[in-house]
């Protein structure tokens, strides 16, 4: 048996995986085993904002390689952690910043935090919703497969139809609710950009009931739709944002921003992590933050998602298997009027690698260094598999 046999056995089976042996990448391609380059329009599932091979990580991690300290754990103060909550401060609404492992893990400390401030245990959820398979986080996420094996979820978790005032008006109440979570723009569930109307009317009943708003910015935060936080785009201000994917470079890294308010009422003991914010993790992160931050990247991401998105609508066009085209910055959903997954594939077999999300919807996260040319390399393949 080859090590490749060996490794796919020993691995437990609960991913489909497909296509090569992945042994490398390059700026926004990935090199299979035979030497096959792909583009790559997944970005590990909006993970590597930076593509593959990135001066910014490498040095980061060779930088905190260098000073000898991986963990420490949260019992002692490190330095990367703290500057990097600083900054995150700085740039954002937050007065505080918690940091663990991943995006499940952020949304679970945030309704956490939710029921210890208001003294509440209801989560509220929308439709069309992805925030994790943890089990709180499973319960808020609106995928009756993915939940069905684990049934009874996390008690108090609701999920209302997304865009119905009268559901959310009687569904989110003073007496009840601890927390609101929402995503600007849906991942998961179709790359969906949430009204900021809507937003706006749920800050408003939120304020009036007590009840913290949570924005999931776990795959649309970071410079994804091209300011930083997703939230800047809405005028609205949350009480908390989870983050993770991109912020550490490819690293485990998750966080929750949240205000001074909500940060009263925790206290040492409330929540912790053994890994959370460690100085490797958060060394690397504190240079993607700040290379994410700069406002000409920004403006690049802005740029390269208007050249993408209006070759989207130049296929949709002279494509009847198109329904609809949507998305922001550098987070795209294709709507089909068929199955995603032939789509995904016959992709794959001419070197462009993209996502589905959902059975219709095909989702394209590339890189947010990507430059027009490959953005267009992308295009020419879809128009070709959609015609």
């Amino acid at each position: 048996m080859t090590a490749t046999a060996q490794g796919a056995s020993a691995l437990l089976g609960l991913y489909a995986r497909v296509g090569p042996v992945f042994t490398g990448g390059d700026g926004v391609e990935l090199i299979a085993e035979d030497g096959t380059r792909y583009l790559d329009f997944t970005s590990g599932i909006a993970v590597n904002a930076l593509g593959y091979g990135h001066p910014v990580i490498r040095d980061a991690l060779v930088r905190a390689l260098d000073a000898g300290l991986i963990h420490v754990s949260n019992l002692f103060r490190t330095e990367p952690g703290e500057t990097l909550a600083a900054e995150l401060v700085s740039r954002s609404f937050a007065d505080q910043v918690f940091f663990c492992n991943s995006g499940a893990e952020a949304n679970e400390g945030a309704f956490k935090f939710a029921r210890k401030w208001s003294k509440k245990t209801g989560i509220v959820a929308f439709s069309h919703s992805f925030h994790g398979r943890l089990f709180a986080s499973l319960a808020a996420t609106d995928h009756p497969e993915y939940q069905k094996p684990f049934l009874p979820l996390a008690p108090g978790v609701r999920i209302l139809p997304l865009g119905d005032r009268a559901a959310a008006e009687a569904g989110i109440t003073a007496e009840e609710t601890a927390a609101v979570i929402i995503e600007p723009v849906q991942g998961e569930g179709g790359v969906r950009p949430v009204s900021d109307e809507w937003l706006a009317f749920l800050r408003r009943l939120c304020d009036t009931r007590g009840v913290a708003l949570i924005f999931d910015e776990v795959q649309c935060g970071l410079g994804r739709t091209g300011t930083l936080f997703a939230y800047e785009q809405t005028g609205i201000t949350p009480d908390m944002v989870t983050l993770a994917k991109p912020l550490a470079g490819g690293l485990p890294m998750g966080a929750v921003l949240v205000t001074g308010a909500i940060a009263s009422a925790l206290a040492p003991g409330d929540h912790a992590t053994t890994f959370g914010g460690g100085p490797l993790v958060a060394s690397v992160a504190l240079d993607v933050l700040r290379t994410l931050s700069e406002p000409d990247f920004l403006a690049s991401v802005r740029a390269r998602g208007e050249h993408l998105g209006a070759g989207l609508e130049r296929i949709a066009k002279t494509s009847s298997r198109i329904k609809a085209v949507r998305g922001r910055g550098l987070m795209w959903g294709v709507e089909l009027t068929g199955p995603a997954a032939p789509v995904v594939t016959a992709a794959r077999e001419r070197q462009l690698l993209i996502l589905s999300a959902g059975p219709n919807v095909l989702r394209l996260l590339p890189p947010l260094v990507i430059e027009d040319a490959d953005l267009d390399r992308g295009l020419t393949v879809l128009a070709e598999v959609l015609a």
